[in-house]
């Protein structure tokens, strides 16, 4: 595995000094829960990076953008430069909501041209359950110098996503629950359906049935063995959140060609000239 790393490898390193560790335990429509069990109990030396408040941008007046737009780089890399992460440092990101929140930080860090980026495999509550250390001290963290090195090839903008859905000229892959992906369902957009063209693969179903452990190698493969590693992938999800996961899963097992739709489908409904489809493909 490229980017994924086991509890057992992150408590060998945790007090490594190039080591830093971010929390990114954030439960949508309840703002304030993850603040708040970070508050009362993460790996030692842990930093909280908030979903809505450090890597997303206030929702656009028009709706363009998404519900979770990019964050502004500069406001990431002074936020990034304050808890001590600098270019050489080794980050682990985790959360316990299956990697989600963790693969939007992975994903950002990414773009930002931060190579040493791992994900912990499980999450927190199989950290506690595996009894290894936690804490509800927060370190004092000296500032360091970051210098952003923007990937801009990891991103999709509407025109490509636009270009690939009438031309085939990328894979869409869809990220969200089938029944919203065929339409019956909505429960967080204005309309619902999917991009004309788009392929579902729900992002939950790279981990392994109830739990929060990624699939082997072998199984991601297995999974994606349909969408050619020659073709340009874009994944999108509802806000640019889910769709991470996917990116993740992809690159784990030798998918080189991925980019984000970070607008996703709440920025694809922003425009009302869109097409809009419902049901199977």
């Amino acid at each position: 595995m490229k980017f994924i790393v086991s509890m057992k490898w992150v408590l060998a390193r945790m007090y490594e000094p190039d080591v830093a560790i971010v929390d990114c335990r954030f439960a949508l429509g309840q703002p304030e829960s993850g603040r708040q069990v970070f508050s009362e109990s993460h790996i030692p030396g842990a930093v909280y990076f908030d979903l809505e408040q450090d890597l997303s941008s206030p929702v656009h007046e028009k709706g363009h953008g998404g519900r979770h737009p990019l964050p502004d780089v500069e406001q990431l890399v002074d936020r990034i430069r304050k808890v001590g992460i600098s270019n050489g440092t080794r980050i682990i990101a985790y959360d316990d909501q299956g990697g989600a929140m963790a693969s939007r930080f992975w994903w950002l860090m990414r773009y930002l041209g931060h190579e040493k980026v791992y994900i912990m495999d499980e999450g927190f509550a199989a950290w506690q359950a595996a009894r290894f250390p936690v804490t509800a001290d927060v370190p004092i963290r000296i500032p360091a110098s970051y210098t952003p090195h923007i990937q801009s090839h990891l991103l999709a903008d509407i025109e490509d996503v636009r270009k690939a859905s009438t031309t085939g000229a990328a894979v869409l892959i869809d990220s969200r629950e089938y029944p919203r992906y065929l339409g019956e369902v909505e429960p967080l957009d204005k309309k619902a359906g999917h991009i004309p063209g788009a392929v579902s693969y729900f992002w939950k179903d790279n981990l392994q049935e109830g739990t929060s452990k990624l699939k082997s190698a072998e199984e991601l493969s297995n999974r994606f063995e349909s969408v050619s590693k020659d073709q340009e992938i874009i994944v999108y999800c509802g806000s640019g959140v889910t769709a991470c996961p996917n990116v993740l899963a992809l690159k784990e097992v030798g998918y080189e060609k991925v980019k984000l739709y970070a607008g996703s489908w709440s920025d694809w409904i922003s425009y009302s000239e869109n097409p809009i489809a419902t049901g199977e493909e």
